[in-house]
């Protein structure tokens, strides 16, 4: 009895016999063999696989063959089964036909078998498994020789299956070297520019900065490496340098009543110094200023600018007006100012005459077909050897700009005309008390022109500048006071705002080989007559005429720019000098570059730190960043970003825009951006590792509402007195019945009508912000009062001053009392009668604790979660314990969630630990009632302990500071969004 096949053997021979001819059969049974031996004219094939089989010439078509003692029970592999061995008895005689028929159809049987891959498609399949690499499948020069030509065959076929299938064929690489190429460097990175823009130092920060896409720039946000206390040191004993080109200038020219009178619909006295302060007006000082919509103050604000004017010019009314102002606010301040300014028509700029440049085609030989074409994943080469396209130039400025886009508008009334600048002048911030002599070290006066040079006629600004007489002696004033600067200890010695014109030569000619840490020169032997004008110097400031700079004319910028010496030839020239590391003697005439100085005030409000943070600003014209930027590098500065802004405007106890102005376009928007990331940071975790914020107690984590903290301020204080004892009373109760209300109000919708709510606005009249400091104490950190006698606070005095700013908010700077740290978003909160009297036992009590918060919320959010299935099944278990019958009714069983309506129950917009808008009542909703948020916090390393930047609401504000006693009036608490702690900190409002 024949026993079938299992299937693996089965499996396992139909292996085998798929790349055979049909002419050549295997049979798995003796009975089969014969049968194929007839067909095949009596010779069956042998093999030996199958062992088996019996040589074919000793077998005869009409001779019959003697049974097998020993039945095979299906087709084995080797020897067969039972013993059985080969026949070895020869044949009397063959048919030739059916012999060679069968000897051909075992040869190409075998060549087919040699020939095809065993079981995969790939060329390197054919090899031993101890000689197959990965890297064969896209490489085929690790093949070997005798297999690359086949494998070359099989890739050509691939591809052009792929272009049958219309697929765009990817482009061809280039090496490294090709793409490092300075050409094609220079064109890539043309090309990456024309999105976002770069600034000149982009590439020198992209290789040092973790680097973001923010307003429009590509910015560096803060170094690969540790930076924050080294750029701390740097901004209080030496220097940081960084780069603010990013800020937009907006330039003015016209007649200065005309410039005046539009320019003041702007501003407001009230609100401190306006584009009409004397010493701005006369070119001496920069100017700061809150600018407004046109008739709009105290509303309705766009941001802050700084301005600079050019001196006046003898004789003229002519007048020349830089603003210069954050990308933000832009896109706001140039229509205003095109209104107030009545600029309407735009002057369209001169198109550039096309450069034709001939194009070599190359010709096809008639020895070479188009079948002959590139392969892929080999290196290209050019065809034509002498074919050279057009150079390219770096991009200079904004990239993202069309040549055809108009940067200058102009008034057909008034005369006004209104260009925009940005990216058209370099600008650099020295911080730190040493940036001056950093300043001297790296830059040079110019050095006079031979008398050869003037003679001659020529195409650069120098030799013209020195052949008048009367610049060359301002040239040297300017100088003067320029030397003056090397023995000034430090840099907030000088008047706040102080401007110095200067034509420097080319930094890159006096480059150090070292870093070299730049130090005063206080030391040195000193005249008497330069002593005491370097005390003029630090008392008054720079002279008026001294503050001139050619960087004012655009046709010196615009030469200055296409006349810079390229750093090969600098170096070719360099290369020539007998003492390696020499000075270049002459200067170059292209070497001559006009800049401007502008002192920055450091700490001028408040009585602590004085000066801090002061500095320079360094402005260029623009295809001069990088000559200047290395020189500054290698005398030995930080470098800083983004977020050392941000570290030193909070060291100063300043609003950094956009962050801290809210009643702004700008800050409205930045707030919105900053709440979507950090929710969306916040769900990135799972949600067992999410603080809780609505048992926290916390109504807004990731923002701040102030337009509902004035409302709610303005509608307590709007009740009454009297009602404002049962109010506290209640406080607790209300709480409580405001969170069971939620469930009722939200879904439906419903709200009562009431009047428009006053828009919220930050409170920057001087004279108001005076008087609050006095109620305020005013107080330093370390608890000093300062003297100076303020009229006393009282209900009728907080009535008045309510009834001009009772929605306002207003800006201060708190200092912890003891330790912590303070957090972005912290609640601003005002102490009881307990927790003073705590204070008052032990001075160095860290504070209450707020008791933790039941949340409404937490089995709908969970619900929700575990999806609908989960909701359901949860629903019955609800129900079942709550109905303690064998057999609810799921419709009429009334569990815990039986009155939250449907449409809450499925509300997708539901967070675990976070409260969905609308808020409850933001100034109630905790045991201390919210004055406010912080805006920046952190541990203050000038100061030695946790200090916080925000704003708290005016009336709140004034109705603590009267309920306090006099001993601890302006004692505040904070708390962070996920902690439970009260922190006493001090409130100083600094003006």
């Amino acid at each position: 009895m024949e026993t079938k096949m299992s299937a693996a053997k089965v499996k396992m021979r139909q292996k085998k016999m798929r790349n055979q001819p049909a002419s050549v059969q295997y049979p798995s049974s003796p009975g089969d063999a014969e049968n194929s031996a007839r067909r095949t004219g009596g010779d069956s094939p042998v093999t030996g696989e199958a062992g088996g089989g019996k040589d074919p010439s000793s077998i005869h078509p009409n001779t019959e063959q003697p049974e097998n003692p020993h039945p095979r029970g299906g087709w084995v592999r080797g020897h067969q089964r039972d013993g059985g061995v080969y026949t070895k008895e020869m044949p009397n005689h063959i048919t030739a036909g059916a012999f060679a028929r069968a000897r051909a159809a075992e040869v190409s049987t075998m060549l087919k078998a040699v020939t095809k891959t065993t079981g995969s498609c790939h060329v390197f399949g054919a090899l031993p498994k101890h000689m197959r690499r990965r890297a064969m499948s896209h490489n085929t020069k690790r093949l070997p020789c005798r297999l690359r030509e086949l494998a070359n065959r099989l890739r050509e076929k691939s591809l052009q299956a792929g272009s049958k299938k219309k697929k765009k064929e990817e482009a061809k690489g280039r090496s490294r070297k090709a793409r490092r190429h300075h050409g094609n460097l220079l064109l890539e990175f043309n090309r990456r520019q024309r999105k976002n823009i770069w600034l000149e130092t982009h590439i020198w920060h992209a290789k040092r900065f973790h680097m973001v896409k923010r307003w429009g720039y590509c910015l560096g946000v803060r170094p690969t490496y540790k930076c924050y206390r080294p750029s701390y040191r740097a901004m209080s004993s030496h220097c940081l340098l960084q780069d603010l080109s990013y800020y937009c200038c907006i330039e003015l020219q016209g007649e200065e009543v005309e410039l005046l009178s539009s320019l003041s619909q702007l501003t407001s006295k009230e609100a401190g110094p306006t584009f009409a302060a004397a010493l701005c007006l006369s070119g001496q000082r920069q100017g700061s200023v809150v600018v407004y919509r046109a008739g709009q103050y105290p509303t309705q604000p766009l941001g802050p600018v700084t301005f600079l004017w050019r001196p006046r010019v003898q004789g003229s009314t002519h007048r020349q007006l830089w603003i210069w102002a954050h990308p933000t606010i832009k896109q706001d301040l140039l229509p205003e100012l095109q209104t107030v300014c009545q600029v309407c028509e735009a002057v369209l700029p001169p198109v550039p005459p096309a450069e034709v440049f001939p194009t070599l085609e190359p010709q096809s030989e008639p020895g070479k077909t188009p079948e002959a074409k590139q392969m892929t994943g080999t290196k290209r080469k050019r065809t034509c050897k002498n074919e050279r396209g057009p150079p390219a130039k770096k991009t200079l400025g904004d990239g993202t700009r069309s040549p055809n886009t108009p940067i200058t508008w102009k008034s057909t009334s008034n005369g006004i005309v209104i260009s925009d600048l940005t990216m058209e002048i370099v600008r650099y911030r020295l911080i730190g008390p040493q940036s001056h002599s950093v300043l001297v070290e790296t830059m040079k006066a110019a050095t006079d022109c031979n008398e050869i040079s003037k003679s001659q006629p020529s195409p650069l600004w120098w030799p013209e500048q020195c052949r008048n007489e009367s610049r060359m002696n301002l040239h040297r004033q300017q100088a003067d006071v320029f030397h003056l600067l090397k023995g000034i200890y430090s840099t907030g010695e000088l008047p706040s705002g102080t401007v110095l014109g200067l034509t420097v030569d080319d930094p890159r000619l006096t480059l150090p080989t070292k870093k070299v840490k730049a130090l005063p020169c206080v030391k040195q032997a000193q005249e008497v007559g330069e002593e005491v004008k370097r005390r003029e110097l630090m008392l008054r400031g720079v002279p008026a005429p001294c503050c001139q700079s050619s960087l004012w004319e655009r046709s010196v910028r615009d030469n200055v720019t296409d006349n810079k010496i390229s750093q090969k030839e600098l170096n070719r020239m360099k290369s020539e000098v007998l003492v390696p590391g020499s000075r270049i003697s002459p200067t170059p005439l292209q070497g001559r570059v006009p800049v401007l100085l502008v002192h920055q005030p450091g700490k001028h409000v408040g009585h602590e730190m004085s000066c801090w943070g002061a500095g320079w600003d360094l402005l260029l014209p623009k295809g001069w960043g990088m000559a200047f930027w290395v020189p500054l590098v290698y005398r030995g500065v930080g470098i800083g970003g983004l977020t050392m802004s941000l570290k030193h405007s909070e060291n100063k106890g300043a609003a950094h825009f956009p962050h801290d102005y809210p009643d702004c376009p700008a800050g409205a928007r930045f707030q919105e951006e900053q709440e979507a990331q950090l929710l969306s940071k916040f769900k990135r975790y799972p949600p067992a590792k999410r603080p809780n914020y609505i048992k926290h107690g916390c109504l807004a984590p990731f923002c701040c509402p102030w337009q509902q903290l004035a409302e709610e301020w303005d509608l307590i204080l709007s009740e009454g007195e009297q009602n404002e004892g049962e109010r506290q009373t209640q406080t607790k109760t209300q709480a409580d019945a405001e969170m069971m209300m939620m469930e009722e109000v939200r879904p439906c919708g419903e709200t009562t009508a009431t009047k428009p709510p006053r828009q919220v606005t930050v409170l920057r009249n001087r004279k108001s912000l005076r008087l609050l400091s006095g109620w305020c104490g005013p107080t330093t950190s370390k608890g000093q009062r300062a003297r100076g006698g303020v009229s006393p606070l009282d209900m009728s005095a907080m009535t008045r001053f309510l009834s001009a700013h009772g929605t306002s908010l207003v800006w201060v700077r708190l200092s912890l009392l003891s330790k912590g740290k303070p957090e972005l978003h912290a609640m601003v909160c005002a102490p009881t009668a307990e927790d003073l009297k705590l204070l008052g036992k032990e001075p160095g009590a860290c504070g209450p604790v707020e008791p933790p918060h039941r949340e409404p919320f937490e089995r709908r959010t969970r619900r929700q979660q575990k999806g609908t299935k989960t909701a359901a099944a949860s629903e019955k278990t609800e129900a079942k314990e709550s109905d303690p019958s064998p057999e609810p009714n799921p419709s009429t069983s009334e569990g815990p969630l039986s009155s939250v309506p449907p449409p809450l129950q499925s509300s997708p917009d539901l967070t675990f630990g976070l409260w969905s808008d609308p808020l409850p009542s933001v100034t109630s909703h905790c045991s201390r009632v919210t004055l406010g948020w912080v805006t920046h916090g952190d541990f203050s390393l000038s100061a030695g302990c946790g200090e916080a930047l925000g704003f708290v609401s005016v009336a709140a504000l004034l109705h603590t500071l009267l309920n306090q006693p006099m001993e601890h009036r302006g004692m505040l608490l904070l708390r962070n969004p996920a902690a439970m702690h009260y922190r006493f900190a001090k409130v100083n409002l600094e003006v």
